[in-house]
């Protein structure tokens, strides 16, 4: 048996083991520990494209797999975690949807919206495993950007000194709006360009290095409120891009 084969399956399962992983921490209110492991299982699945692509061993199995473990981390994950998000709005006394007298202090079915993003990203990814269009750039935002702005969004609440935005992260409102964005923009038919780099010349990826460098600014001055800011940043130039193109 060529071991050397499995490689891409192997990073593929290490992504899945970060999702599972990340949903128990999820559901225990651990947000720190949800974020790493979400950030890790998505380190895996650009490894494990990398890894087939560069070894040649690109196949049916592996694109299933790659789906499979994608709806753990970047659907279930930031479902859950939306879910506590819109339980400690409603109340902040509330330790999260499944923390002591939780559901009873709030009372509402209301943060059970937030599995909307579980149930959109389950669809986006069947609809990609069948879109032929998508090997060289996305249509709708694809999973793993909506996954990083929900897991970030409650480390922005913890450790950054910009009260107002920390207000407006504990609003039911916007959360509830963050949600309904994003269940829709991921089934969108709107083209974003791809990271993927088929070669290093300036003239054919332009876009992503002005991307890839206000991204780097943007971490090293706002830090972890540079997460959201870069998922939207992703979004607006994906449109410039379009429009130029028109």
């Amino acid at each position: 048996m060529n071991i050397v084969r499995h490689i891409p399956n192997l990073l593929t399962l290490g992504n899945l083991f970060c999702g599972t992983a990340a949903v128990i921490f999820a559901v225990k209110g651990d947000f720190f520990a949800t974020a790493f492991l979400v950030i890790l299982g998505i380190g895996f699945d650009f490894l494990d494209g990398f890894a087939a692509r560069l070894l040649k061993v690109q196949g049916e199995l592996g694109k299933q797999l790659d789906s499979l473990a994608d709806m753990v981390t970047s659907g279930v994950v930031p479902g859950i975690v939306m879910l506590q998000m819109l339980v400690n709005a409603i109340d902040k006394d509330a330790v999260g949807y499944f923390g002591v007298d939780a559901y009873g202090k709030s009372g509402s079915n209301l943060p059970y919206l937030g599995l909307l993003l579980t149930l959109a990203a389950c669809y986006r990814l069947a609809k990609f495993n069948l879109d032929e269009r998508q090997s060289d750039s996305f249509i709708g935002v694809p999973t793993p950007a909506m996954s990083l702005f929900v897991i970030s969004l409650p480390l922005i609440v913890e450790y950054t000194d910009y009260h107002f935005i920390v207000e407006l992260i504990q609003n039911k409102y916007f959360l509830i709006g963050v949600t309904l964005f994003f269940s829709f923009i991921m089934n969108s038919e709107i083209p974003l360009f791809s990271l993927k780099f088929k070669n290093f010349g300036l003239k054919d990826n332009l876009i992503k290095y002005i991307f890839l460098v206000l991204s780097i600014v943007l971490l090293v001055v706002i830090k972890v409120a540079a997460i959201p800011t870069i998922i939207l940043l992703y979004i607006v130039i994906s449109l410039i891009q379009n429009m130029t193109k028109k």
